[in-house]
C-alpha cells in the first residue's frame, strides 16, 4: 500500500559529549519569559522572567522591564518569590500580582522612585486584574468562601481526645481538580476598588463563577464571561457575555446561544464588543469564531467563519477597523491581523517556548493602539525570549538562557519537508 506524505522530519544530533549535553538538572538553570506587556506608547515592555530554585523545587518568577529598542533591560522586582501579571497603570505605575505575603496579592509600584505599595490583603489570593481607563481603580476577581450543608452530624468529641477526620460529604459535581485535589467551597466574584488601597467593594453575588472583568471605556460598565445558568453544572461550556453596570449592579446577558462566548474585548470607542466562541454542536472539538456585536449585544456577526484556525488574544486597533490576535498553524503561533470582512493578515510567527514540560507553543503577546507588539519568541533551541515588532519587523531583545546554552551542545533539531511516495512498510520501519 502507498500513500502520499507531507511531513516534518525532526533529527536529532547526538553526537555531543556528556560534559556538552543537557541534563535533567539543568532544567534548575533554564530561564523562560512570559506575559510581555507593552506600554501604551510602545517604548517600554515589562515582562515576567521565570526561573527554578533547585533546593524546593518551585517555579519562582520575577518581573522586569525594558526599553523598545532592547537597551536598559533591568529588574522591577527580585527574590525567590512569585511576582506575575504585571499592568500599566500610566507611564511611570505598575500593578503587579506577588506572593510574597503568603498568598498572590495586587501591589503597585512607582518606576521612578521604586515606591510599593501592597493594595489588597486577603488570604485568598486574586485572580484577573483590569486597570480602569483612568488609573484610578482596578477590578478583579477573588476567590469568596462558601460552605456545604452536612446532614451527617458528628457527636462532639471529648476534650482532648484525638479522633480521626470527620466525613467529608459533598453534593457539586465539580468537586475536585487536577493538581488541587478536593476543591473548596465557594465561588470566584468581582471586586472593584481604588489603587491606593482601601476596602475592596464586592460586584456580584451568588453560587456562580466570574470571569475577568473588563471596563467600558466610559467606566460606567464591567463586561465579563460566565455561566449564569441554572443549570450550568450540566452545561458548562454554555457561557454568556454579560454586562454589569456599576451604578446600580444590574448584570444583563449580551449574548445566548447555545455555547461558549468569552473573551470580550471593547473597542476604543466603546459602541462594539468582539468575543470568541461557537455554536456547541457537542463534538469534541469545533473551531472557535470571531464574533463582533453591539455594546448592548445587539447586532451580533461572526466575521471568521471562512478561517479555519483558532483565533485568541483580541486586541482592537486604534481606529476600530481591525482585530490583532494570534492563532497556532500546524505547531506554529503567529500573530496577524483581522478586518471586519474576516480578511487576514499575518505579522509574525514562531510566538511560543513559555512550556517547558508539555508540547504546547503557549505563546502570547501585546499589542498597542499604535500597532507595536511585544511576544514570547520560541523556538527548537531555545525556550521563549521577550520580541519586539512593528509592522510585521520584529527582533529579538533577550537572551536568557545564552549562558548556559553557550556551555552546551543540545541536539540539532532539523526541518526536512517533503512531498513524495512511500510503501507503508518503510514508514514502520522510520
Amino acid at each position: 500500500m502507498r500513500i502520499h506524505l507531507l511531513a516534518i522530519l525532526l533529527v536529532f544530533t547526538l553526537s555531543v559529549s556528556a560534559q556538552d549535553k543537557l541534563t535533567l538538572l539543568d532544567i534548575y538553570e533554564l530561564e523562560f519569559i512570559s506575559d510581555p506587556q507593552i506600554s501604551p506608547d510602545g517604548s517600554k515592555v515589562l515582562y515576567v522572567r521565570n526561573f527554578k530554585d533547585v533546593m524546593t523545587d518551585k517555579n519562582l518568577s520575577n518581573i522586569w522591564i525594558v526599553n523598545f529598542d532592547g537597551s536598559n533591560n533591568q529588574p522591577v522586582t527580585t527574590g525567590n518569590q512569585v511576582d506575575n501579571s504585571p499592568r500599566w497603570v500610566d507611564s511611570n505605575r505598575i500593578i503587579y500580582k506577588s506572593n510574597k505575603s503568603g498568598s498572590s496579592q495586587a501591589y503597585q509600584f512607582w518606576l521612578n522612585t521604586r515606591a510599593e505599595q501592597q493594595i489588597t490583603n486577603d488570604k485568598n489570593s486574586i485572580g484577573n486584574i483590569a486597570v480602569s481607563p483612568d488609573g484610578k481603580q482596578i477590578a478583579f476577581t477573588r476567590f469568596v468562601d462558601g460552605s456545604r450543608d452536612n446532614f451527617i452530624k458528628m457527636p462532639k468529641k471529648p476534650e482532648g481526645a484525638e479522633w480521626n477526620d470527620p466525613p467529608k460529604f459533598i453534593d457539586d459535581l465539580n468537586y475536585r481538580g487536577d493538581g488541587q485535589g478536593y476543591l473548596k467551597a465557594g465561588y470566584r466574584h468581582i471586586f472593584t476598588m481604588s489603587v491606593n488601597g482601601g476596602t475592596p467593594k464586592q460586584l456580584t453575588s451568588g453560587k456562580y463563577d466570574f470571569g475577568g472583568p473588563v471596563w467600558s471605556p466610559d467606566m460606567t460598565k464591567l463586561y465579563f464571561s460566565a455561566n449564569l445558568h441554572e443549570d450550568g453544572e450540566f452545561d458548562p461550556r454554555n457561557s454568556e457575555i454579560y454586562s454589569l453596570e456599576l451604578s446600580s449592579g444590574k448584570i444583563a446577558a449580551l449574548t445566548s446561544r447555545q455555547g461558549p462566548d468569552h473573551s470580550p474585548v471593547v473597542s476604543p470607542d466603546g459602541k462594539k464588543i468582539a468575543y470568541l466562541g461557537f455554536d456547541d454542536r457537542y463534538q469534541g472539538y469545533q473551531v472557535t469564531n470571531v464574533y463582533i456585536m453591539n455594546a448592548d449585544g445587539s447586532g451580533s456577526k461572526n466575521i471568521s467563519s471562512k478561517f479555519d484556525r483558532d483565533p485568541g488574544n483580541l486586541t482592537w486597533s486604534a481606529k476600530g477597523d481591525r482585530l490583532y490576535f494570534q492563532y497556532t498553524d500546524k505547531g506554529d503561533t503567529k500573530i496577524a491581523w483581522m478586518n471586519m470582512n474576516g480578511k487576514v493578515t499575518d505579522l509574525v510567527s514562531s510566538v511560543g517556548g513559555m512550556s517547558l514540560g508539555r508540547p504546547y507553543s503557549a505563546g502570547t503577546h501585546t499589542m498597542t493602539a499604535n500597532g507595536r507588539y511585544a511576544y514570547t519568541l520560541g523556538a527548537s533551541d531555545h525556550p521563549s525570549d521577550l520580541a519586539v515588532g512593528e509592522n510585521g519587523k520584529s527582533q529579538r531583545i533577550t537572551m536568557v538562557n545564552e549562558d548556559l546554552l553557550s556551555m552546551k551542545k543540545p541536539g540539532k533539531v532539523e526541518e526536512i519537508w517533503w512531498k513524495s511516495s512511500f510503501d507503508k512498510r518503510d514508514i514502520q520501519g522510520w
